[in-house]
């Protein structure tokens, strides 16, 4: 499978040590099979006056789903919900190797952030989250996965209109 990382940076090398913690997922290298998301992530970095970058990558979603273990959310409801809620609070959930789900995005994020402050219930966030069509991220959480099975081919400089 072709996945994208969108970044300032030729990332030839990815690891999991450079990560932030508190994301979506948690610490980890993250990367799309979604190409125009992952230039749409660059942008980010030509407003900041950077360079952006598209890396890309083949990685072997097959052997990794047989060597690994692989939590996929197929869509926005409560188990993505608590997840994505615990690891943007820092607190530790169970060990996967590979995470794959939709991205709490801007507008998914607000949704987010009303339950997170105690202002809507889950059962609220829930209802409004179907409203979304999930995006598209995968975190390796694991560098031995990046190691045996995420092979770098390129890197090209995203253009956006002025």
């Amino acid at each position: 499978m072709i996945v994208y990382h969108g970044s300032h940076l030729i990332v030839d090398k990815p690891d999991i040590v450079h990560s932030r913690d508190n994301l979506d997922f948690g610490k980890g290298f993250y990367v799309t099979d979604l190409k125009e998301q992952a230039e749409a992530w660059t942008e980010r970095f030509y407003k900041n006056n950077k360079q952006p970058i598209l890396n890309v990558y083949d990685l072997d979603i097959e052997a990794v789903t047989n060597d690994f273990k692989v939590k996929k959310f197929d869509e926005h409801n409560e188990e993505w919900l608590d997840y994505i809620i615990s690891c943007r609070r820092g607190v530790s959930v169970a060990d996967y190797d590979v995470i794959i789900g939709g991205i709490a995005n801007d507008r998914v994020y607000d949704t987010i952030e009303l339950y997170f402050d105690n202002l809507i219930d889950k059962t609220e966030a829930i209802k409004r989250l179907k409203y979304y069509k999930p995006n598209n991220q995968i975190c390796i959480a694991n560098q031995a996965v990046i190691d045996k099975h995420l092979t770098f081919i390129k890197s090209e400089v995203v253009h956006f209109d002025s």
